[in-house]
């Protein structure tokens, strides 16, 4: 029997649901494939300042380091908004994300076939999309330096070097040569000095993959092509502050955020979450969409762990659960048979995940 430590931060909100469920489908196709998770929970977010005054204590990023896989849920909140901004919620995950080293993220967006109704464009347009948003995590904006803030006036720094660039293009190209063989990089190398580094040293890295074709596109006109048509991209590798937005762009074109996984990875460890928010306003009341947060522990699987038939058993369980009719309250105007709770969502896909 393979064991794992896998340590879990549930977060705020939704967060202590969602992963509930998914260690719950971990925990059933373990009890098929003989494996083992050993699971220890750490704190982040608003619950670790109420708790200990930090958003990210010391202990969460010692033991998540020495763990095989961070499963994480979501963090934030109104209640704690008000703080100062090292004190919030997100700049506990800011950190965390820089302390652990993980500067790629892993954004798929692909279209159930179950669920093509759900998006707001056309069937024939959205119909086999399959993208994976490679997204630096670590540099750009969010921690160029200087920033600051008087009452007149605010400023951030895009910042990216060399090395930065080098390491996340090696990602997307490794990844496009498992898929469609394209990489799209995004930027704005029109008006931004950054973003023609950044279309540079892409460039030059592209040489390395002569099985990949690499194009470029301006940010503008690559959220308008996610709209128009999406199914012209397989790999999109962008920025820091340009994935952000572009990744949930991409969430939409499937029909639900509640729907889509995440990883971010790097040279320590990897970290595998669902691409929404806490969602305090629905929090306790058992009606947030689990399967996000269970295909992240499917990625978890697949990418930290190397369990691919376990991830593909999970997979397939998510797909025959949406396929029988089964929907959360998000999607219950599409197609349900049955509107399901949170933890009904999870007991099934767990079960179908041992099948």
């Amino acid at each position: 029997m393979k064991s794992y430590k896998i340590a879990l931060i549930k977060g705020d909100g939704i967060g202590p649901e969602i992963i509930d469920e998914a260690t719950k489908v971990l925990d059933a196709i373990a009890s098929v494939c003989d494996l083992h998770f050993d699971y220890e929970e750490v704190l982040m977010g608003g619950i670790a300042y109420d708790m200990t005054g930090d958003p990210l204590p010391q202990e969460t990023i010692n033991k998540s380091l020495n763990s095989d896989a961070v499963l994480f849920g979501a963090i934030g909140g109104q209640k704690w908004d008000a703080l100062p901004r090292e004190k919030r919620p997100e700049s506990g995950l800011l950190r965390f994300r820089k302390e652990l080293g993980v500067y790629a993220n892993l954004r798929p967006a692909v279209v159930y076939d179950e669920l093509i109704n759900a998006s707001s464009l056309k069937p024939k347009i959205i119909k086999g999309v399959d993208i994976m948003v490679v997204r630096e995590l670590i540099g750009g904006i969010y921690f160029g330096e200087p920033k600051g803030r008087t009452q007149e006036k605010g400023w951030n720094t895009m910042v990216y070097t060399r090395e930065e660039i080098v390491r996340i293009a090696h990602q997307a190209f490794r990844i496009a040569q498992t898929r469609g063989k394209k990489v799209c990089s995004i930027d704005k190398a029109n008006v931004l000095d950054v973003s023609q580094l950044w279309r540079d040293v892409v460039t030059e890295i592209s040489e390395q993959y002569p099985d990949v074709a690499l194009t470029h596109m301006y940010v503008d006109n690559a959220a308008m092509q996610l709209v128009l048509n999406p199914k012209q991209f397989d790999v999109m590798l962008t920025g820091n502050i340009f994935g952000d937005i572009l990744s949930d762009e991409a969430s939409m074109l499937c029909g639900s955020i509640g729907l889509l996984p995440s990883a971010s990875v790097g040279e320590k460890i990897g970290v595998y979450e669902p691409i929404h928010g806490s969602a305090p306003d629905i929090a306790g009341q058992g009606i947030a969409n689990p399967i996000a947060t269970i295909a992240s522990a499917s990625m978890m699987l697949r990418y930290a762990l190397g369990e691919s038939e376990a991830a593909d058993k999970i997979d397939r369980a998510i797909k025959r659960t949406l396929k029988e009719g089964y929907r959360t309250q998000d999607l219950a105007q599409f197609d349900a048979k049955e509107v399901c709770s949170t933890s009904e969502m999870g007991s099934i896909i767990a079960n179908y995940a041992t099948k």
